[in-house]
């Protein structure tokens, strides 16, 4: 046993060296007679260490990914398109800063890398779990496929529980190097990389030979940081692969020739990045600035210009949304930008396609528009062959019905019976962050309305054993997780029916903020035009597509129907003014026993407070569950009031009225 772990340090330090540092300290020949004399040991023995490069080739095939929780949310950045858009960024922040009676704030300039986010779980010093993003709370486990990344650490020095983040990317000169033996050349390394971590089998994500770069610490017990310097060094300490590009500034304004020094040399890098990301290097004050309800205040990606190329329009087609607004769709010629085959483009409306001068056959310039969706510019100057413009529709494409002009846009007034309009609301209804209800995919939706005239939302809660098994592929145990998928959706949160119910120009944010403003759903169907104005964000339009949607018949019927069915929202208590905990600021540490972290959170916000995931001396209380560990320590080091899980609940059930 002394020998395999003889081994298995010897080995992990030499890969480090020649993965990490870019230092190789052996010979290939060497490294390989000492990897099979641990691999013998391991046979014989039949023993092996959590951490022995042996288990980084790839097991064996796995059925499917298994959900993964965060131990803390995974932020996505705001996005400057231009280093305008920076400064402007820095002097709202400078602004809160110099509220607050903070220091003037330093900003690290790092790579934006463009690969597959990463979230790496280590506990006792070991990787237990490595994740996707998914949609920042919830990943999908891919541990077996990271294991076979050679430069992420499977032990690390650090004992206590930690989340650390970086992206899995695919050097382009392994790229070329696959592709001169590869059956099907890979297009890209961004996709490579992804679709490597996302295949079932382990064995095939090691043929890809991925790199990884980490750059964050999301959670951490045990220990604390300063600044960004000093978590930085906390990771190079473990002996992750941090960039070596790093750079520290006082004023934004002096980034933007280090930026476009960046920008102009990035072809000679060996991977890919498509932008800078710009942070305030101080944790209190990013503490202090907190965060909006998607991105932290105190970051900022600049995304580098978009490439642009040439093509050729072939045909165009309209598509129908679930508001019934028609969107044209340019199919064209194919054409290489910036890592991908683009075969279509959006123009926004009719008005879109003549400011452009877009015609059948015309070549237009195109653009991704950071890195991501085709846009099409406008008509190239040189043009050959006959153009054919591009008609006017006078009738929905998928019904027939007549089309309506509402200001530049077309829509389809048949909301009952367009096909495309019914499948995309129930598609919206089912989703996520609207009525939650798992296996019903778009396909399972088309096919509903088709083959079992389900044409409606309220239809969904029709749907017996009996229809679903008389369909193709639909076997018991599908159809069970269906229908009790369906049952367990009917007592959603208010902000979820209202998002659910696909009002016009209702998003998540503002359906949250009706639910907490009206608490009921009979509040907010009575609510007049100036009280939705009176919200935040809510303007004249949007209370007027609220009100309009509640005075529609056809609308309210489906609404009386989900009710009909059992559909009953919960109320929303609000963050009501005056509450328990207004003006509190509470963190969350152990093991909750009565709730989920998630509704410990929203007790606390409806009685007025908010949490936080760190403690400071702004904190107020620490909710300390089981096996409480640094924050319990840091709080009662700081003086900061401790509630136990049973005093919370005993605080909250009294004021809510719940027990």
């Amino acid at each position: 046993m002394e020998r395999m772990k003889e081994l298995v340090d010897q080995l992990n330090d030499y890969a480090y060296r020649y993965y990490v540092l870019d230092d190789p300290s052996v010979a290939d020949a060497e490294y390989d007679r000492l990897y099979d004399e641990l691999a013998a040991l391991e046979k014989r023995t039949g023993k092996i260490e959590p951490d022995s490069p042996t288990q980084r080739v790839g097991g064996k095939l796995l059925e499917g990914f298994q959900k993964h929780t965060h131990l803390a949310p995974l932020w996505s950045l705001d996005k400057a398109q231009s280093l305008d858009d920076v400064i402007s960024w820095q002097e709202r922040t400078n602004k809160q800063i110099r509220a607050l009676g903070l220091p003037d704030a330093s900003y690290s300039l790092e790579y934006k890398f463009d690969g597959l986010t990463i979230n790496l779980t280590y506990d006792g010093g070991y990787l237990v779990s490595a994740a996707t993003r998914g949609n920042g709370i919830v990943g999908e486990d891919v541990t077996e496929q990271v294991k076979t990344i050679q430069s992420i650490p499977l032990k690390i020095d650090f004992t206590g529980k930690t989340e650390v983040q970086g992206e899995a990317v695919m050097r382009l000169s392994v790229l070329k190097k696959y592709n001169e033996t590869a059956d099907e050349p890979l297009k890209n390394a961004r996709n490579a990389a992804a679709g490597a971590i996302r295949n079932l089998d382990p064995g095939q994500t090691a043929k890809r030979h991925l790199d990884a770069f980490i750059y964050n610490v999301g959670y951490i017990e045990g220990r604390t940081f300063q600044d960004h310097q000093e978590m930085i060094a906390f990771l190079r300490e473990n002996k992750f692969n941090v960039s070596a590009y790093e750079r520290v500034f006082n004023d934004v304004a002096d980034i933007k020739a280090a930026v476009d020094n960046v920008e102009r040399t990035r072809d000679t890098l060996d991977f890919l990045i498509d932008g800078m990301v710009i942070k305030i290097t101080d944790f209190a004050t990013r503490e202090a600035l907190g965060y909006t309800q998607k991105f932290p205040r105190w970051a900022i990606a600049y995304k580098f210009a978009a490439e642009e190329m040439t093509t050729k329009i072939l045909d165009v087609t309209w598509d129908v949304g679930r508001t019934g607004k028609l969107t044209p769709l340019a199919h064209l010629e194919p054409v290489e930008l910036a890592g991908a085959t683009i075969r279509r483009a959006t123009l926004n409306n009719y008005e879109d396609i003549l400011r452009k001068h877009a015609a059948i056959g015309a070549n237009v310039f195109i653009r991704r528009s950071n890195d991501v969706i085709p846009e099409i510019l406008g008509a190239s100057p040189l043009q050959e062959g006959e153009l054919t413009p591009i008609d006017k529709p006078t009738h929905c494409p998928a019904c027939g019905t007549e089309l309506e002009e509402v200001g530049p846009n077309l829509f389809c007034p048949n909301s009952l019976n367009c096909k495309p309009q019914l499948t995309s609301r129930m598609v919206h209804f089912v989703s996520r962050d609207a009525m939650d209800i798992e296996n019903l995919s778009e396909k399972t939706i088309e096919l509903m309305f088709e083959k079992l005239d389900i044409k409606d939302i309220a239809a969904i809660y029709t749907l017996t054993d009996k229809q679903l098994l008389s369909q193709e592929g639909f076997k018991e145990k599908r159809t069970e997780n269906i229908l009790s998928a369906i049952e367990a959706s009917k007592k959603p949160p208010l902000a979820n029916f209202i998002y659910a119910l696909g009002i016009s120009n209702v998003g998540k944010k503002t359906a949250k903020d009706l639910a907490q403003t009206f608490h009921t759903y009979e509040r907010l169907k009575n609510a007049t035009i100036e009280e939705l104005v009176a919200i935040r964000d809510v303007g004249e339009v949007v209370a007027k597509d609220i009100v309009d949607f509640f005075r529609n018949e056809n609308y309210m019927r489906v609404v009386q129907e989900l009710f009909d069915a059992g559909v009953q929202p919960r109320e929303d208590a609000g963050a009501a003014e005056g509450g328990k905990f207004e003006g509190k600021t509470f963190v969350l540490t152990g093991t909750l026993t009565q709730y989920t972290r998630k509704q410990a959170q929203e007790l606390i916000e409806n009685l007025g407070g908010k949490t936080s995931s760190s403690v400071s001396k702004k904190t107020d209380y620490v909710v300390a569950g089981e096996e409480a560990g640094s924050k319990l320590r840091k709080a009662q080091e700081l003086g900061v009031a401790v509630l136990s899980e049973n005093e919370f609940v005993r605080v909250c059930c009294k004021e809510l009225e719940l027990c």
